[in-house]
């Protein structure tokens, strides 16, 4: 087929993948490409390029599938890198498509706008694929591709920089599909000897991570055949509804979880890499007794010693296990329900006030609606724990631990998903990273609450400052007036500053046909009763 330039053959592949909305900015060295996106299909001008592809991001993870960021050259590509970053520490499927200077002064090195040496190295180091479109017959191919790339297990990210003269020049395309590698199949020993394990297993937990996402089904059938508790990384949330009995949720270093762990007669961990702020800097005990499946193979065995490490699909995997499994002791159900209440009420009683938003956010948000986190202390204490999901769609939140991404993953989870309300909890200090963003919120107008948390300043280093430290460094920043900043983007605004407000202050803006941003004034609400600080070693603690 021949298409009339590099941006009518990128609408025709972004159309057979499935994709309706693409973020970026326009530049003069991928105008070609924004002109057919916005003439075909949805562009939205973003402010900044790293919102492209936090946007792209929270686009694929709310659909379950591949977004698409496009971005200019050299600066415009470096600005993209740091969400690049993320897309590829969380696995998630995005199609980064960049500009390139004309392809007769590649490598030249003579300062040609926007020219960078080694854009496509850089590239190489922050996704899955990077590729360099290297003529007018070879796009079609390499968007392909780079698209499979993004989309096969474990997935991540995937980069190509077009050179803007073969952006312009006639498209010379062959459709197809393209061969992706198959997974491998575990070892049948390590299998029997996993069904060994857990058909003599009486108080069995599992764990799952992100890698269970793709596996809900399978892994809702090992849990009730066995009637093990189901322990979740923060990627791994939603993977069975948390309002299932047996969920104890992304709690795995409260004491409660640590004694069930400690009296465990078998754990199967399913494609989670054990981050290091989900055990406590790896402090966290195992059982002995641990039954590995992921499908990396350099994760197996990587944080904890693994009994039986089995190398695959989850969705593959997990019912040979079920078949084998026998069903837990009645009073280790029952304990696992016990500790599952126990650490819910504590958590919601040590957050103090903030209980009032998380219980309005639960009471209002249909069930399976977006829950977009930025890095903030609402966020790490309650948001990614206490606040029930039941869809691994609705978990956005920045996995590689990066501020600032969360308002640009909720525009495109909100764009992805425009019958339902999404809603982003952000921090000041996160939010003013990206402030020009608001500007996106009000001209594209997605349903989306953006819930600040405003407590003037970076809290959980203030607080980690004020334990350990005797000054304050960097944590104490100058806050707009949201009330005003708000009007001047033309966006609704609301604030919650007592306990009583946030009911119906949330209610009403979940029921907008638009944005809202609501600012929770912390210093009105009131503290938590204990100042939160990150689980990280501090060594002059």
């Amino acid at each position: 087929m021949t298409y009339r330039n590099g941006g009518d053959l990128l609408v025709a592949v972004l159309k057979e993948l499935g994709i309706d909305t693409v973020f970026g900015i326009v530049s003069v060295h991928n105008l070609p490409l924004v002109e057919a996106v916005d003439r075909e299909l949805r562009f939205v001008p973003v402010r900044h390029e790293a919102t492209a592809v936090n946007a792209a991001d929270g686009y694929g993870r709310a659909r379950g599938g591949l977004g698409c960021a496009l971005t200019s050259t050299g600066t415009g590509a470096g600005n993209a890198a740091g969400s690049l970053v993320e897309a590829l520490a969380s696995g998630t499927s995005v199609l980064h498509v960049t500009g390139q200077i004309e392809s007769r002064y590649l490598g030249g090195g003579r300062g040609f706008i926007h020219e960078t040496r080694d854009q496509l190295g850089m590239l190489a180091a922050v996704s899955a694929y990077a590729a360099t479109v290297p003529d007018a017959g070879s796009a079609g191919r390499l968007l392909r591709e780079a698209a499979a790339a993004a989309l096969a297990v474990p997935g991540g990210p995937a980069s190509v920089e077009w050179p803007v003269d073969l952006q312009y020049a006639a498209q010379q395309d062959t459709p197809g599909t393209t061969a992706t590698a198959g997974i491998p199949a575990p070892d049948p020993t390590e299998l029997a000897g996993a069904q060994a394990l857990l058909a003599a297993a009486r108080r069995p937990l599992i764990w799952a991570g992100g890698g269970a996402n793709r596996a809900r089904r399978e892994l809702l059938a090992l849990l009730e055949t066995t009637g093990a508790g189901l322990i979740t990384s923060n990627s791994g949330r939603g993977s069975v509804p948390e309002d299932h009995p047996q969920v104890v949720g992304n709690f795995a270093t409260t004491p409660a979880v640590r004694s069930l762990l400690a009296d465990a007669d078998a754990l199967v961990t399913v494609g989670t890499h054990f981050r290091s702020n989900e055990t406590a800097d790896y402090e966290l005990r195992l059982p002995g007794a641990h039954v590995q499946i992921d499908v990396d193979g350099a994760a197996l065995g990587r944080v904890y010693p693994v009994r039986h490490a089995l190398r695959g699909d989850a969705a593959r995997v997990l019912p040979s296990l079920t078949g084998a499994a026998a069903p837990a002791d009645a009073d280790w159900t029952a304990r696992v329900g016990a500790v599952r209440d126990e650490v819910r009420t504590a958590l919601r009683d040590a957050i103090g006030p903030q209980a009032a938003v998380c219980d309005a956010l639960a009471a209002a948000l249909p069930r399976g609606a977006v829950v977009a986190r930025d890095v903030t202390i609402p966020s790490s204490t309650w948001g990614n724990r206490l606040l029930p999901l039941h869809d691994p769609r609705a978990n956005v939140f920045p996995r590689g631990g990066g501020i600032g991404q969360g308002l640009g993953m909720g525009i495109g989870a909100a764009l992805a998903r425009p019958d339902e309300p999404t809603v982003v909890i952000a921090g000041d200090g996160g939010l003013a990273v990206h402030l020009g963003e608001l500007l996106t919120l009000a001209q594209e107008r997605p349903r989306l609450l953006l819930l600040v948390f405003n407590d003037g300043g970076y809290g959980v280093l203030r607080n980690t400052q004020d334990r350990y430290s005797d000054r304050r460094s960097g944590v104490d920043l100058h806050t707009p007036d949201f009330a005003g900043l708000s009007a001047a983007c033309g966006l609704p605004y609301a604030r919650i500053a007592a306990e009583t407000d946030a009911d119906g202050v949330i209610r009403e803006a979940l029921a907008a046909d638009g944005p809202t941003l609501v600012e929770v004034d912390l210093a009105a609400l009131g503290p938590m009763k204990t100042p939160f600080t990150p689980p990280v070693t501090i060594p002059t603690a």
